[in-house]
């Protein structure tokens, strides 16, 4: 399956509106973001899991990077209530499930092999920085070469300048409307902005995102893994 595969491609859409699909494990569903692969595949997701399901314990051959949207995910490993951030590096296994149900942000086979630590963070106790201009805050997440991750949340009316993502940008809105030059995006709305792109984004009603940029290849291999 190919799903807005052509990572050269800008990418919108409305999560909140695409339909759920079946998983290979009951009361497990996915709403498709971009996909290479079948089952196995480079992926981002959100997947939600019923009260009481279950995944059968499988290894991350290309890693997990994961953020709790909603309810608390588990494994054999902990539990993760909504805000938590994860990332299980490549070659790392569990047997994921919910006792109470949740809805998860999941991006499959995206991480370097070199990059090995695995990360587990509430981010409701982490610290938010100043960030760039007046009414910006960032936490970041992780950094691994060019690849960052963090939340960044914007005061009403704030307004960043034009730059440019030469490995590329990924976005999901949390809460309140982001916006720029191309639309005003929602709360559930997931961007993807490819390398070279340019912008130049503000909020008027406020928001928070999470962002992930610089983790964007210009090709990707036959098998799916990036070049």
């Amino acid at each position: 399956m190919h799903l807005h595969a052509d990572l050269s491609q800008r990418a919108l859409l409305d999560t909140s509106t695409l339909a759920w699909m079946p998983s290979p494990r009951a009361g497990v569903e996915r709403r498709l973001l971009d996909r290479r692969g079948e089952e196995v595949a480079r992926a981002t997701s959100i997947v939600r899991y019923a009260p009481g399901s279950s995944f059968e314990r499988h290894v991350h051959g290309g890693g997990e990077e994961i953020l709790v949207l909603e309810g608390i995910f588990s494994d054999e490993q902990g539990d993760y209530p909504a805000g938590t951030y994860l990332r299980n590096p490549v070659g790392s296994s569990h047997a994921p499930f919910s006792e109470s149900g949740c809805t998860i942000l999941v991006k499959l086979q995206q991480m370097h092999p070199g990059d090995q630590q695995r990360l587990v963070i509430d981010t409701h106790r982490g610290s938010w920085r100043p960030g760039l201009v007046d009414g910006l805050e960032v936490m970041p997440l992780h950094a691994f070469g060019s690849e960052h991750v963090a939340l960044v949340r914007w005061a009403p009316g704030t307004r960043f300048q034009p730059h440019a993502h030469p490995g590329g940008e990924e976005i999901l809105v949390l809460d309140g409307v982001f916006q720029d030059e191309q639309g005003s995006y929602a709360a559930g709305c997931w961007l993807r902005n490819p390398p070279g792109s340019v912008h130049r984004p503000w909020s008027e009603a406020g928001c928070t995102i999470w962002v992930k940029t610089g983790h964007l290849p210009a090709t990707l291999g036959p098998d799916g893994s990036e070049a």
